[in-house]
């Protein structure tokens, strides 16, 4: 038994929400309106159905005065008005309303009008209350009184008295039921009805607004989600520019050192190479501009407000000043610009099969020139190279294609010229994009080592 009632227990606190910590929002501007205009809409109702009963119904049973009954109609009708702003204090207004006039001028509660009144208050109460335990608390104070008070009509009371009386002159009845029991039957399971019916309703629609508002609260966190996603692409792109400005200031910078410094040295004995040598100084400037304007054009657009009058092809990065991507076609010319006097850099290409460089992808390409750019630089900087060796290579292990860059050197490391290492750092993460692997650091025989490795799709 003790079972029994304890799992009841916990049904009926799970049904009413107890443990629930959320509030309904008071109610809007608009709302409190409308609860006016159902407040007196209901007193007029009210009124109107009062004469109606006055004017059909035995004056026995109508005898009080005529405002006392508006009066009561008034007072049971529009505390409505607060309904939802006290929604707990109108429904136990209304309750006790309905006990009180019940016992004393009984033709105002049985009123269909007040009827619906009483059963809307305690829906209302039970769908607002912001505190489910008072709310719980009230209900049942309510059910015990008024079921309690027709008991004790039943019981102790006029009520069957006043059964009898009414069927003193009346046909007999004909129902499968005796009089008496029929009588306390029908208003038991009526009673049940209004308060079942609004007990069940008001917390039917106090989870349909908490689920509505969870959903508000869900549309707007996905709503913060999507626009911190959209800054995080922002940084992203941002942060992906700053590697390539990166990589396009340390090449070219690089380039333009190397050559000056072997056009300076050979300027008295061989101005023809001199001359060459300031060519490529001349040529490295040029597309060093040339990049970074478009890196910078794109920066800019990332910042630029849509639509905004006065933008330019160039600030939209469309313009003419712009080139193409580099890719894995350029690496030739990227080095034979790293060659200088004193200096000497090799390139090779191993396929699988006739064309295949051409099959690899644009962003991988891409990949692997910021890759062999970054590393020849670094060799420039960095070591006392005098020469350096490029592969790319494309060719199937396990059964799987993939592509490879390498860039090897047989320097030692130079001192005093240790960089800031975000050069490393950002070759790493553009490898690590496309799901590539690196080899970087020295080598066991001398000189340096950058190998990384791209896979390539199947159909590739």
């Amino acid at each position: 038994m003790t079972t029994s009632l304890t799992v009841a227990g916990e049904r009926l606190r799970a049904f009413f929400a107890v443990d629930d910590l959320w509030e309904r929002p008071r109610p809007t501007a608009a709302q409190r309106r409308n609860d006016l205009w159902i407040a007196l809409a209901l007193w007029v109702w009210g009124a109107l159905g009062m004469e109606l009963v006055r004017s059909i119904a035995d004056p026995r049973y109508v005898d009080h005065p005529v405002w006392v009954q508006h009066l009561l109609i008034a007072l049971g009708t529009l505390p409505l008005v607060w309904r939802r702003s006290h929604p707990l204090l109108v429904m136990g207004l209304l309750q006790l309303h309905m006990f009180l006039v019940g016992i004393t001028v009984s033709e105002v509660m049985r009123g269909f009008t007040m009827q619906c009144v009483y059963v809307f208050a305690l829906f209302t109460g039970v769908a607002w209350a912001r505190s489910r335990r008072a709310m719980v608390g009230l209900v049942a104070a309510v059910l015990v009184l008024m079921f309690g008070w027709i008991a004790w009509q039943y019981a102790l009371g006029t009520a069957v008295q006043e059964i009898l009386d009414r069927r003193e002159d009346a046909r007999p009845a004909h129902g499968l039921f005796p009089l008496v029991p029929a009588a306390v039957a029908f208003d038991v399971l009526t009673n049940l009805v209004y308060f079942g019916g609004g007990i069940v309703g008001g917390q039917a629609a106090w989870r349909q607004a908490r689920s509505r508002d969870q959903l508000e609260r869900q549309s707007v966190q996905l709503e913060q989600q999507a626009d911190e996603l959209a800054d995080r692409k922002v940084v992203e792109e941002r942060l992906r520019i700053a590697r390539e400005l990166h990589d396009v200031v340390a090449h070219h910078v690089s380039v333009m050192g190397v050559q000056a410094a072997a056009a300076r040295r050979v300027l008295d004995r061989n101005p023809e190479a001199a001359a060459a040598a300031l060519g490529q100084v001349e040529e490295s400037s040029r597309q060093a501009v040339g990049e970074m304007r478009g890196l910078l054009g794109t920066l800019r657009r990332t910042d630029r407000i849509a639509g905004t009058p006065g933008d330019d092809a160039r600030a939209e990065g469309t313009g003419p000043d712009r080139a193409p991507q580099p890719g894995v076609d350029q690496v030739a010319e990227l080095v034979h610009a790293a060659s200088s006097p004193g200096f000497t850099v090799t390139y090779q290409v191993v396929e699988d099969r006739p064309g295949a460089l051409t099959e690899v992808p644009m962003p991988v390409g891409l990949s692997i020139y910021r890759t062999v750019q970054e590393a020849l630089a670094n060799v420039r900087r960095h070591s006392t190279a005098h020469t350096a060796a490029v592969v790319v290579r494309i060719d199937r292990e396990a059964g799987r294609r993939f592509v490879e860059a390498e860039v090897l050197d047989e320097g030692r490391p130079r001192s005093g010229t240790s960089g800031s290492g975000l050069g490393l750092l950002g070759m790493r993460e553009r490898i690590a994009s496309h799901g590539g692997t690196s080899e970087i650091g020295p080598r066991a025989t001398g000189g340096y080592r950058v190998r990384v490795r791209f896979p390539l799709a199947a159909g590739s």
